[in-house]
């Protein structure tokens, strides 16, 4: 196989004769040798019994340096040397009566973690606080219209995890922890664009991503798996024969008295994919004697621009209709720490994302379209153990994570008795954020619980503001001139970028090296971050109780 590029206009597809004739050149064939081209974007892949040569586009993005050009990566199997064989996804068997294995969280790992344990003839068993992505809904809205919390259905729990309502990004740097085909192959088979499979930066949309989440319960139902919605575990544990046991709070089958009902599972083993905000599994984990560990995470604002701003910047001022909605990512670094872009929103709006009451936290989403008037993404500093201040010291483990609760309490503190939603956020503009003055006024923004004008360069921590305020100019100076602008307003407070607690496991068996039976998994293990990372963790750690019960058995 060999690979060459090819550049196309934004816009029009990548045309088959004209990759039919780069390839022959460089594969040294006849001009007039037949060669089959593959678009993985495409339902219909018309090809040759009779060709020499298979060509396939294999990835393609933009490049907006000069002319703004899709720029195409191109791999070519000559047929005498080898050929090309498309991708194939494991079979799904049917595990209704199979080995249970618990998995609890259905977000990202937990979902693909099951997924994974259907090919590998195992019944996944999944326990969700939340409720199904249909219902959540409601409570999303409730929450954005009111500031009515519910702390188990939010933009964080529920079916489907903090993803499903995010804008689905798919851009990982994770190759090397497995295999990034599966997880893109199992999207598009579930109902994802079939784009993602060739996009440098795949995303599915806050609006496409629901019904891919209830495709992928379907499967695993339809095969024999389980899914009990509002169940809230409250106690892991280890029976003398070596049998895991979970207790949760049944809020779908009450008693008489209307109080959730105590229910048990038991399996030989435990997948824990509960998310970076499922504060109260650590505080259950760690009063079991479960090994915790404090881990840097990284904490800041949501910065939000108008779309076109962005686009004019990112497209040198050659943006057309039609073309899409630019993204941006930067990195500085101030004072011996990272300040970076984290989950950029093209044409997305801005949602409260607290899972606690009395705290405010910030995230964005935009839907598959990226059409909306507006662009965010969260603008974080990197936040080290050693960089919490010394007051939070005795929390241990938990450090970061009453370090991260002290932030948000605080943003909600200084803004809930200033306007009549609850979940009204401070905010700034970002030129006056930079001077540590106030904003007479805020722009328009795409939060609907409403923004307050607060002084967010005191109500952030120093070790925050003050990098925060060095590395706007920077990035106006090195990358994106124009993006340094009073006309941008930063909204506080984004803190869950990942989780500031791991649960350490073992290498090999992936299992908590403290509590044998129990796979810690996914961001709230503190193993990755986003969702493909995510899924991939959860289909190694599939793999890894594969291995296990098959070397207890033997």
């Amino acid at each position: 196989m060999i690979e060459f590029e090819m550049t196309g206009r934004v816009g029009r597809d990548l045309r088959p004769d004209d990759v039919r004739k780069v390839a022959a050149r460089e594969l040294n064939l006849k001009g007039s040798a037949v060669i089959n081209v593959i678009d993985p974007t495409k339902s219909y892949q018309p090809t040759y019994p009779n060709a020499v040569a298979t060509c396939v586009i294999a990835r393609r993005s933009i490049d907006a340096r000069g002319d703004v050009l899709y720029r195409y990566r191109i791999e070519a199997y000559n047929h005498k040397f080898e050929s090309w064989q498309p991708y194939e996804l494991p079979e799904y068997k049917d595990v209704s009566g199979a080995e249970p294995v618990i998995v609890v969280g259905a977000g990202p790992a937990g979902m693909f973690a099951a997924l994974k344990l259907l090919t590998l003839g195992l019944r996944p068993v999944i326990l969700e606080r939340g409720k199904n992505v249909h219902d959540r809904k409601f409570d999303m809205a409730r929450l954005t219209r009111e500031g009515v919390l519910d702390p188990d259905s939010n933009y964080c729990y529920g079916e489907g995890g903090a993803g499903a309502f995010s804008d689905g990004k798919l851009f990982t740097r994770s190759s090397k922890r497995g295999d990034i085909k599966e997880v893109l192959h199992q999207f598009v088979s579930f109902g994802a664009n079939q784009q993602i499979l060739v996009d440098a930066h795949p995303h599915i949309g806050t609006d496409r991503l629901p019904k891919v989440v209830e495709n992928i319960r379907s499967c695993i139902v339809s095969h024999g798996g389980e899914y009990h919605f509002g169940s809230k575990v409250t106690q892991v544990s280890r029976k003398a024969d070596g049998t895991m046991e979970v207790k949760v709070l049944d809020s779908e089958d009450l008693t008489k008295a209307g109080k959730p009902r105590v229910k048990k599972y038991a399996a030989r083993k435990v997948i824990l994919a509960t998310g970076h905000s499922a504060r109260d599994v650590y505080e259950m984990l760690s009063a079991q004697g479960c090994s915790l560990e404090a881990k840097g995470f990284a904490m800041g604002v949501r910065v939000e621009h108008r779309q076109d701003l962005i686009n004019d910047i990112r497209y040198h001022g050659q943006w057309e209709q039609g073309m899409p909605a630019a993204e941006y990512s930067f990195t500085e670094q101030v004072d011996g720490r990272g300040v970076f872009s984290f989950c950029m929103c093209p044409g997305g709006v801005l949602v409260p994302s607290a899972t606690e009451p009395e705290t405010i936290v910030m995230n964005g989403m935009s839907n598959s379209a990226r059409s909306g008037r507006f662009a965010n993404a969260g603008v974080v500093v990197q936040i080290e153990p050693e960089d919490i201040p010394v007051e939070f010291e005795s929390s241990g483990a938990f450090k970061g994570l009453d370090f991260q609760r002290s932030v948000e309490r605080r943003m909600w503190e200084y803004s809930h008795a200033m306007a009549s939603n609850p979940m009204a956020a401070p905010a700034q503009r970002m030129v006056d954020f930079c001077e540590g003055q106030m904003s007479e006024d805020l722009p328009e923004t795409s939060y609907k619980p409403g923004i307050v004008p607060a002084p967010l360069h005191e109500l952030l921590p120093p070790l925050i503001a003050d990098r925060l305020s060095e590395a706007f100019p920077l990035v106006a100076r090195h990358t994106m001139r124009g993006y340094y602008t009073n006309d941008a307003v930063l909204v506080g407070v984004e803190s869950r970028t990942s989780s500031p607690v791991r649960i350490p496991r073992d290498p090999k068996t992936l299992e908590s090296v403290s509590f044998p039976g129990l796979l810690p998994c996914g961001e709230g293990a503190g193993y990755s971050g986003g969702i493909v990372s995510s899924a991939i963790d959860g289909i190694n750690c599939a793999l890894a109780v594969a291995r296990s019960l098959a070397d207890e058995a033997v």
